[in-house]
């Protein structure tokens, strides 16, 4: 792409770049005030909150989420310096600092006033996507009169480089186990589980899916599970199943020998992969006799950071091919007023 012609025939109608994400504690002293944050106005029992408080001190009371938000917005400097269009990168957070208010008011007073925004959420759903548009809302309303635009990047996990790069990370944790066993190793595909009310409202199973089959296809695997983890929900309410260790101990019980456990509804290694599945499904699996790899998240791998830069581009040059692959296309960029509803009743 000729970084001279983006720059002079076609002048983006966007100023900066936002990244939108769900935010983390940087300290032990601010993992409660964070939960608080994310847990409010849920029918979240006080225990779980601070069991999920444990999760954290157990890493020091830091989350991984900031350097990791921070080494993409590293990466996508560069190539943005590199390509085009030449933006300047904002990060709010949802749930803490640098909160969204914060960092709109900031994008105010340095001039910007239309800006895209990456939100780190593939799929479809209240707390991956509507919830995140509704947080902008309340940002620039805060805000006033001189908050910037904001309009989201679409959602991509049916897009090529998106399945290219979550497939190389699969590749590479099949590639941990010998060749004498990887033949019969399971491949188990997790997601953060949601509500069953919430997941009627949107799209989140169906594009998961979709998601696992593509990734599946292209490393010529037919066999393939799609479960859910880190569910946080009152027992009574139903959430999506089945949960990764009761799968863990369905795959012993039928023999297996070797897992490869892929992290597909998360973009890095966050929190809830290290602990959920790094410490207490690896733990399940050595009193199992069951050998797990976990594969790594996209994070900054280079083919998702061309893919975010694509999505970019096509919302700055009109024209541009928008590319998808399966049986879904690509998905919209303006959400219908009636997508990923919450399915809470007032």
């Amino acid at each position: 792409m000729n970084n001279r012609r983006m720059q002079q025939d076609h002048l983006p109608p966007y100023d900066a770049l936002l990244l939108v994400s769900f935010g983390g504690p940087d300290r032990p002293a601010d993992v409660v005030a964070f939960l608080e944050n994310v847990l409010r106005g849920r029918n979240v029992p006080r225990e779980r909150m601070h069991e999920v408080a444990e999760h954290y001190y157990h890493f020091g009371g830091r989350s991984p989420l900031n350097e990791q938000n921070l080494a993409l917005i590293g990466a996508l400097k560069a190539r943005l310096a590199a390509a085009g269009p030449h933006l300047p990168i904002y990060w709010g957070n949802r749930n803490w600092h640098p909160l969204l208010p914060a960092t709109l008011r900031q994008m105010a007073d340095d001039g910007v006033r239309r800006a895209l925004a990456l939100v780190t959420s593939a799929y479809a759903s209240y707390s991956g996507c509507r919830q995140y548009l509704e947080n902008i809302a309340a940002a620039q309303a805060e805000v006033g009169s001189q908050a910037p635009q904001v309009e989201k990047l679409r959602l991509f996990y049916n897009h090529p480089l998106f399945i290219e790069a979550t497939a190389d990370r699969v590749r590479a944790a099949l590639g941990q186990i010998s060749l004498d066993r990887r033949r019969a190793a399971r491949l188990i595909f997790t997601a953060h589980s949601i509500p069953q009310v919430m997941a009627d409202h949107c799209r989140y199973q169906a594009q998961l899916g979709e998601t696992c089959r593509l990734v599946a296809t292209e490393e010529g695997i037919s066999d393939w599970r799609l479960v859910y983890q880190s569910r946080s929900g009152p027992p009574a309410q139903p959430w999506l199943g089945p949960d990764i260790l009761e799968e863990l101990r369905q795959q012993a019980s039928a023999g297996a020998l070797d897992v490869v456990v892929a992290p597909v509804g998360f973009l890095s290694d966050h929190l809830e992969v290290l602990y959920d599945l790094d410490t207490e499904a690896q733990r399940l699996c050595g009193e199992l006799g069951l050998n797990m790899i976990r594969a790594a998240t996209v994070g900054t791998h280079p083919k998702f950071v061309e893919m975010i830069h694509e999505l970019i581009v096509e919302r700055v040059l009109p024209g541009t091919p928008r590319r998808a692959i399966g049986q879904f296309g690509p998905d919209y960029d303006d959400c219908p007023a009636d997508c990923c509803l919450s399915g809470r009743t007032k």
